[in-house]
């Protein structure tokens, strides 16, 4: 049973990190990596700022 539910887990994460949901995490790991002075956007603005963008110059999406 812990099996299953591992492999569930593991296919949840698999699966958020395909659709996006993991960006604003990865966002942060290269803003901190790449020693910028300024403070990071916020969760919020992050998104907004995304979302703008690719509405802006769409690329090859699902919707």
């Amino acid at each position: 049973m812990r099996r299953a539910i591992s492999g569930l887990r593991s296919f949840a994460a698999y699966l958020g990190a395909v659709m996006g949901a993991d960006a604003y995490g990865k966002y942060l790991e290269h803003h901190a990596a790449s020693g910028h002075s300024g403070r990071p956007m916020t969760e919020r603005e992050f998104w907004r700022d995304r979302t703008d963008r690719q509405d802006v110059s769409p690329q090859g999406r699902c919707c």
